[in-house]
C-alpha cells in the first residue's frame, strides 16, 4: 500500500515538472524557431514516436469512431500546440500563459453544459464565477495593451479546444481505452505537421548553429515529453489512482511554470500568483464532487 502510493506520487509530481516545464521550452524553442514551427515540431514528434503503437491499436477501435478518434488529435492536440506556440512566440510570457491554462478544467464544465446539456450545480457555478473573476482581475492589473490581450486570447482559444475535446471523447468516444485514442489521433497528426514543417522551410534551418540546434531540441523534447510521456503516464495515473487525483495536476502545473519563469527572468508579480490562486479555487469548485 506504501509503495503504491509512493508510486502515484512519484507519478503526479513527475507529471507536474513535464506539464510545467512545457511553457518554458516553448520559449527557449523561440530564439530561431516561428511560432508555427515549434507547434508542427512537436507534434510531429510526438505523432512519430507513436506511429508504431497507433498501427497496432487502430484495429481495436470501431470504424465509426476511427474519424471521431483523429478529430480529438486536432481539438486536443494540434490546435492548442498552435495557440500556445503562437503566443509564447510573440512574446506572451511563459508563466502567464501557463496561469491562463489553468482555466482548462473550467472550460470543460462550461462547454458540457451549453453544447452537450451537462448538468451543472451551484458549486460548479460558483466556481466557473469564480475562476472567471480571476481571469478578469488578472488581465485588468497587467493593463495590458491590445496586442498582448491578442495574444493571451490564443492560450483561451487553447484551453476551450481542450474543453471541446474532453466533451467530444466522453460523449462520443465512451468505452475506448484513451491510450488508444491518444496513439491513434497523435500519430495521424504527424501527417500535417510535417506538410507544415516542410511548406514552413523548417528542413532549410542551418542545422550547424548552436541557438538552431537548441531551438529544435527543446521542441523535440517538448513533443516526446510533453505530449507523448505525458499523455501515456496521465492515463497510468488515473488507473492507477483515480480520475480525481489525476486532476490534481491542474493545480501543480502552472506553479511549475512560474518557478520556470522567475528562473528565466520573467517578471512574476504577486497580483499574479494571487489571481492564480483564484482560478484555481474556482477550478476546484467547479470539479468538486
Amino acid at each position: 500500500m506504501i509503495n503504491s502510493k509512493l508510486i502515484n506520487w512519484v507519478l503526479f509530481l513527475t507529471l507536474c515538472l513535464i506539464w510545467g516545464s512545457s511553457f518554458i521550452l516553448m520559449k527557449i524553442s523561440r530564439a530561431h524557431l516561428t511560432g508555427v514551427q515549434i507547434a508542427s515540431l512537436r507534434i510531429f514528434s510526438a505523432g512519430a514516436i507513436l506511429i508504431p503503437f497507433g498501427i497496432v491499436h487502430i484495429s481495436k477501435i470501431p470504424h465509426t469512431k476511427i474519424l471521431p478518434v483523429i478529430a480529438t488529435g486536432f481539438t486536443g492536440n494540434l490546435l492548442p500546440a498552435f495557440m500556445y506556440a503562437l503566443a509564447i512566440a510573440n512574446g506572451l510570457d511563459s508563466s502567464l500563459s501557463a496561469i491562463l491554462n489553468s482555466l482548462t478544467p473550467i472550460c470543460v464544465v462550461i462547454i458540457g453544459f451549453i453544447f452537450f446539456k451537462n448538468k451543472i450545480s451551484g458549486s460548479k457555478l460558483t466556481g466557473i464565477v469564480v475562476g472567471f473573476t480571476g481571469l478578469c482581475l488578472l488581465f485588468f492589473n497587467r493593463n495590458m495593451d491590445f496586442q498582448n490581450s491578442h495574444f493571451a486570447l490564443l492560450v483561451l482559444v487553447a484551453a476551450i479546444s481542450y474543453g471541446l475535446n474532453v466533451n467530444f471523447v466522453s460523449h462520443f468516444l465512451k468505452g475506448l481505452n484513451p491510450v488508444h485514442i491518444a496513439t491513434i489521433s497523435l500519430s495521424f497528426m504527424a501527417i500535417p505537421s510535417f506538410i507544415i514543417l516542410w511548406q514552413k522551410h523548417f528542413f532549410s534551418l542551418p542545422f550547424n548553429e548552436r541557438v538552431v540546434q537548441q531551438s529544435v531540441l527543446a521542441s523535440v523534447v517538448l513533443g516526446i515529453a510533453g505530449s507523448t510521456v505525458g499523455t501515456i503516464l496521465f492515463y497510468v495515473l488515473i488507473k492507477k489512482a483515480g480520475g480525481l487525483f489525476a486532476s490534481l495536476v491542474t493545480y501543480g502545473v502552472p506553479f511549475i511554470a512560474v518557478i520556470w519563469g522567475i528562473i528565466f527572468g520573467e517578471q512574476v508579480t504577486a497580483w499574479q500568483i494571487v489571481c492564480l490562486g483564484i482560478i484555481l479555487t474556482g477550478v476546484y469548485l467547479a470539479n468538486k464532487q
